[in-house]
This record gives C-alpha cells, structure tokens and sequence, in this order.
C-alpha cells in the first residue's frame, strides 16, 4: 500500500515535483538517471505502468483513491501518494487536474538508434519540432498509422514533456522512440541511412513527389522526415534527403500544420 500524505500546507517541497519545477529540472539534465517526468490521468498511468515504467509518487485528489485511481494505487507498491480536494490541488498546480491524477515517474533508459529502429520498416524523424501539442499529436499518429519508431533530434520538445505525454494519450510509452545525438543533419541523417533507410523529406519543393507516388511508396524501409512549425524542414536537411514527397492541396491551401501533415503521409506511406 502507498504512503498516504494529505496535504496540509501547498508549499511543501515535496510537492515541487508536480508544481514547481520547470520542465529542465524535471529532466535533470546533468543526472539523466535520476529525471523524472508526469504523466497525468488514470489511462496514460497505466500505459506507463504497462511499458515497465518505475513510479515515483502520486497526487490526486481524495475521491479517486477509491474511484478511477484505486488500480493505479494498487500497482504503485508504497511510494508517496498526496491527496487533497480539489480546492487544494487546484491551489497547487494552478490548474483543474485531468481526471485528478497525477504520477511522477522516472524517465525511462536512452536506447540508440540503432536499437529503436532494429526490424523497423518505416519510420518518423523529427526536426525542430517545438510545440508539446505537436509532439504529442505526432507520436499518437505515428502508433496509430503504421509507424514503427520515431527518432527526435535535439532541437525538438522532450516527448517526455507533461504536455506532449497527456497529448500522445500515452503512445509516447508505446511507440519505440530515441534522440538522434549527433549533430542533424549531418551526420545524423547518415547514421539514419547507414541502417539502410531511404530518407523523404516532407516539404514544398518544385522537385517534389507526390506522397502517393509509386517508388516512395515501395520502399522497403522509409524514414519521414519532417520539419519545424512555420519554417519546416531546413534546406540542407532537405537536399541530403533521397526524396522530397508533398501533400496534393486544394483549394489554393499551400501547407498543414506539422501533426496534420505527419497523419496523413503516416497513413499513406505506412508499409503494406
């Protein structure tokens, strides 16, 4: 059974972990090994939980504990859980919670490329990606549509950002993913390519192809790059890539927003 705190004073630096500490810190960059992230809301808790992920402490509020949060309780083993009314929590965090829980667990073990994309046929990249929205929406895509894995450069959001893990709806424990740590795009597209992936830059060039056309989509191991919101992908990125593929528009619309875009080519070029 957990250790259950109530909640007497909202200041309590134990509490920091759920309400003041910025993502970085959170990340503990300097000590990787002992980050952690949130991961918020009964379901995405137990996909986590499924995936292996070690539990730190909880936070709910006191009519979960024998409603939607007594399953996740029971599998956390004694770790802290912190409970209150909603008042309280609310005063907490600044805002409503998502289904009143909240789980600080420990970020998982970086895996290499090399492991994420073994037996992999397509695969995302992702380029400056920025918004946590995006991050997530891609991910949840990307596990939907036939992804196999999806690698991040460094310039992107943390997929481990509570925002992007609440987004993805839990695919960020589900869907094989890892940094790219060399530096992108060289030589980090030519590790990509090393492990026998033809590359397909998402992007608006006169030399494009259409997503539906026949050589792209008989490929046999793909990798779909795409870019950052507004000025997508950068030019060098997209010139060492083998294809430049687009998505056909009408009605004089000349782009969709990153997660829009990556759905659509995910589904179209997913491996059949």
């Amino acid at each position: 059974m957990p250790n259950m705190i109530e909640i007497k004073d909202a200041r309590d630096p134990a509490l920091d972990v759920f309400a003041r500490l910025t993502e970085a810190q959170l990340r503990n960059r300097l000590e990787p090994e002992k980050g952690v992230f949130i991961a918020e809301s009964p379901k995405v808790i137990r996909i986590a939980l499924d995936a292996g992920l070690e539990p730190v402490s909880l936070l709910m509020e006191q009519k979960h504990i024998d409603g939607d949060g007594a399953e996740i309780i029971a599998r956390c083993g004694d770790i802290p859980l912190y409970t209150g009314s909603r008042e309280v929590l609310e005063s907490l965090t600044g805002y409503a919670l998502t289904r009143g829980v909240l789980c600080a667990m420990r970020r998982p073990a970086p895996r290499t490329v090399e492991e994420v994309c073994s037996g992999a046929r397509r695969i995302a990249v992702l380029e400056g990606v920025v918004d946590s929205t995006n991050i997530g929406a891609i991910f949840r895509s990307a596990a939907a549509l036939g992804m196999d894995a999806v690698l991040v450069t460094q310039t992107c959001c943390d997929p481990l950002n509570r925002r992007a893990v609440r987004v993805s709806m839990g695919t960020v424990f589900q869907i094989p993913w890892t940094y790219i740590e060399e530096s992108w795009p060289s030589p980090g597209l030519d590790r990509v390519r090393s492990l026998g992936f033809r590359t397909a830059a998402l992007a608006l060039t006169d030399e494009s192809v259409g997503i539906d056309d026949t050589a792209l989509c008989s490929e046999s191991r793909l990798a779909l790059i795409l870019g950052a919101e507004g000025d997508g992908l950068a030019a060098r990125t997209i010139a060492d890539c083998d294809y430049t593929a687009r998505i056909p528009m009408q009605h004089g619309v000349d782009s969709l927003n990153v997660a829009a875009a990556g759905a659509v080519a995910f589904w179209q070029l997913r491996a059949k």
